[in-house]
C-alpha cells in the first residue's frame, strides 16, 4: 500500500475537474530528473513529462511539457511560439512563477497562469506520468487532460538526448 500523499494545488485542480489519475509516490534525488523516477516506479521516461519553466526575451513565463528523456530545443519553441528567444528561467523565478520547487513542479494548480506548451507526441501516448505538485509525487494521467485543462497548445521542439 502506497503512503497516502496529501493534497497538493495540482490534486486539488485534478479532483476539483473530476479528473482520473493514479498516484505514483517514490523517494526524490536530488538532480534525479524524470529518468530517476521512471527508472524507480518503472516507467518508460518517455512517458514521464517534465514540466520546465521557461521565459521569452521580455521574461515572461512559460510551461513546456517535455518527454523525461527529451530535451527542449529552445530555438525550435521560440520560432514556433513567436518569441524572439527561450530560455529556462533559474530555479528561484521557476519556483515564483509555479508557486512550487523545482523538482515538484507540477503544471497543474501554478502560482501564476502561464501558457503551457506541449510536445506534440506526448499526446499520442495512452498515458503520462507527471509531477503531481511535490517532489517525489507523479500523478498517471490521460496527456489530453493537459490540452483540457491548461490549454496546453502543441509544439515540436523534441531533441534526442
Amino acid at each position: 500500500m502506497a503512503k497516502h500523499v496529501s493534497e497538493t494545488p495540482a490534486t486539488q485542480l485534478l479532483k476539483a475537474n473530476k479528473v482520473a489519475f493514479t498516484e505514483h509516490p517514490y523517494e526524490y534525488l536530488e538532480h534525479g530528473g524524470a529518468q530517476h523516477s521512471a527508472e524507480v516506479l518503472g516507467f518508460d521516461p518517455f512517458m514521464v513529462v517534465k514540466t520546465l519553466i521557461m521565459q521569452d526575451q521580455d521574461a515572461k513565463p512559460l510551461v513546456v511539457l517535455m518527454h523525461g528523456n527529451r530535451k527542449v530545443s529552445t530555438k525550435n519553441l521560440a520560432r514556433q511560439i513567436g518569441a524572439k528567444s527561450v530560455e529556462p528561467c533559474t530555479p528561484e523565478v521557476a519556483n515564483r512563477n509555479s508557486g512550487y520547487l523545482v523538482g515538484g513542479t507540477s503544471p497543474f494548480g501554478t502560482r501564476k497562469t502561464m501558457p503551457v506548451f506541449i510536445e506534440e507526441t506526448i499526446l499520442e501516448l495512452p498515458k503520462i506520468l507527471i509531477n503531481g505538485g511535490r517532489r517525489g509525487y507523479l500523478v498517471g494521467l490521460d496527456p489530453q487532460v493537459c490540452v483540457q485543462l491548461l490549454g496546453a497548445k502543441k509544439v515540436q521542439c523534441a531533441l534526442a538526448d
